[in-house]
């Protein structure tokens, strides 16, 4: 008997663990071709308008569109999933044979826990590792194609690229890698002793410097002041073009080194920029722990077999679905505007269902 028990219990979780995956992975094409087919009616014309070619349009844009949105929705599709199957299967009555057999519902719930294990060790791979990369293949196709910057310019940077130097420029043109009116002042135990006034920076691609045009430095030591002028001089300084840069979404297409070192350097230079890279971060770790949490809810709420049927938890799923989607704005928002910090806000909205899964998994009928 023991062994014939074993026996079920295997079959059981290789079956709940083959519906799971098969219908989160169709419901995902599901979602993929009516996400493409709506964008395609919204981009069309900034397609045409912008004559993108056919080849860039595919191996490019939706190379990175298909991906990001998928991973975007994949807490919504894999919870949907999870209702949808178990619902169906409650509503067969193959639930309550499985409990009966002596199988205890902790026990029952583990096949689930192998396939959210799955999915989430593929958003994973994907959030830290894939997506960054496709990301920059739909940013700079964005960034021709469907929205070009016309006025690519950033006024009035103040930057701090080391302990003791500080940048300003007016203003950066981006498509030319100018900067106008530069400043560069250097410290010395709070005391100014550099200052160098430029008309012009400009970044030199080939050599990987900055080349400064009509400067004048003021040389400070002491009461003794010192005036260089010069027409052109080559300097390395810790800053590229990159950091100007003003486009959407430009954290999104950085890779973990890249945003890494962007954090780093913001430390010290402080632009106002650490918490959207902090929550970039923090997302792309976090968030793929959605797969446990909706999991869980998703078979305490569609487990019991109900009057109204799949549609009634298929409706309560796709509910709650939408309201976890709405969590993560608002603490993303609360971050950004109110001060939350950034680990905080990622968490919340895992740690607030996380908490209504376990409730919900005590009152479900065992």
């Amino acid at each position: 008997m023991v062994k014939w028990l074993r026996t079920s219990f295997n079959i059981v979780d290789r079956y709940i663990i083959r519906k799971y995956l098969t219908t989160f992975v169709f419901t995902m094409g599901i979602f993929t071709v009516v996400a493409v087919v709506f964008d395609i009616s919204e981009r069309l014309d900034d397609f045409m308008k912008h004559k993108a070619p056919l080849s860039k349009i595919v191996f490019e844009y939706y190379a990175g569109f298909v991906p990001f949105y998928l991973n975007m929705l994949s807490p919504l599709i894999n919870f949907i999933a999870v209702i949808f199957f178990t619902a169906k299967m409650a509503d067969q009555t193959e639930i309550v044979p499985i409990l009966s057999g002596g199988l205890s519902f902790n026990r029952f719930i583990r096949p689930y826990m192998i396939a959210a294990t799955i999915i989430f060790g593929l958003n994973f791979v994907f959030s830290v590792y894939i997506i960054p990369r496709t990301n920059k293949l739909k940013v700079g196709f964005e960034r021709i194609y469907v929205k070009p910057v016309e006025n690519n310019t950033k006024s009035s940077t103040h930057m701090q690229i080391d302990d003791n130097s500080y940048v300003y420029i007016d203003n950066f043109d981006n498509n030319r890698k100018v900067g106008y009116n530069f400043v560069l002042e250097k410290f010395n135990a709070g005391e100014l002793t550099e200052k160098l006034m430029a008309d012009r920076i400009t970044w030199d691609s080939i050599k990987n410097n900055w080349r400064i045009e009509n400067y004048t430095v003021r040389i400070i030591d002491s009461l003794d002041e010192e005036m260089i002028k010069g027409t052109r001089m080559d300097t390395l300084l810790d800053m590229t073009p990159r950091d100007f840069e003003v486009y959407d979404n430009i954290f999104t297409a950085m890779n973990m080194t890249e945003l890494n070192d962007r954090i780093e350097k913001e430390k010290i230079r402080g632009t106002g920029m650490m918490t959207d890279l902090l929550l970039e971060k923090y997302k792309r770790f976090v968030t793929p722990l959605a797969a446990y949490v909706l999991t869980l809810m998703g078979v305490a709420l569609s487990s019991k077999k109900v009057r109204g049927g799949i549609g009634l938890s298929l409706g309560i799923g796709i509910g709650l679905s939408f309201t976890y989607i709405v969590f993560i704005q608002f603490s993303t928002m609360f971050s950004l505007k109110g001060g939350l910090p950034p680990i905080i806000a990622v968490f919340i909205p895992n740690l607030i269902f996380g908490t209504l899964a376990f409730y919900l998994l005590h009152k479900a009928p065992k």
